[in-house]
């Protein structure tokens, strides 16, 4: 073999792995980030997740809330901004009055696998509670966003 024949296998080499090294970097760099749910929790036989805090674990919660018949999402609004809110109280009562799930958010989204049905919903964050009445149908998501405005503090 030519040396001059070398040189180009050699460089037709040296350029299929560089090729190959481009490709396999874009794809793990550009790969879009497939976020997971937390561990779904289990109260009494209704199952629910709660979280969402961080870019990628709220890409999840917005994802996943058209699997699962009641989607919450909790925040606060200081001086006309919206933050989201976690540690909200929520007591879910069905048409019997009967407590169906009593959970702690752990996050800014509850998300609950609720049989068909009417249910009272209640949310209480900083000692303030709202109330929701809702009909969870055979298919389709009941969404509800619950928003505590906060006052302003004022001088000290």
């Amino acid at each position: 073999m030519s040396h001059t024949h070398l040189s180009a296998v050699s460089a037709q080499t040296v350029l299929k792995h560089a090729l190959a090294a481009t490709a396999l970097a874009c794809a793990v760099l550009g790969a879009p980030v497939h976020a997971q749910l937390p561990p779904m929790q289990n109260q009494g036989g209704t199952e629910y997740v709660s979280g969402g805090f961080g870019l990628d674990e709220s890409t999840a919660f917005k994802q996943a809330m058209a699997r699962f018949p009641v989607a919450m999402t909790f925040s606060s609004q200081l001086d006309g901004k919206a933050a989201y809110a976690a540690d909200v109280q929520v007591v879910i009562r069905d048409a019997n009055d009967a407590n169906v799930l009593n959970v702690a958010s752990e996050g800014p989204f509850l998300l609950v696998k609720l049989p068909q049905g009417k249910y009272s919903v209640f949310a209480t964050h900083d000692n303030k509670t709202q109330e929701r009445q809702i009909n969870v149908g055979a298919t389709g998501t009941v969404r509800l966003t619950f928003t505590w405005t906060r006052p302003a503090s004022g001088p000290d």
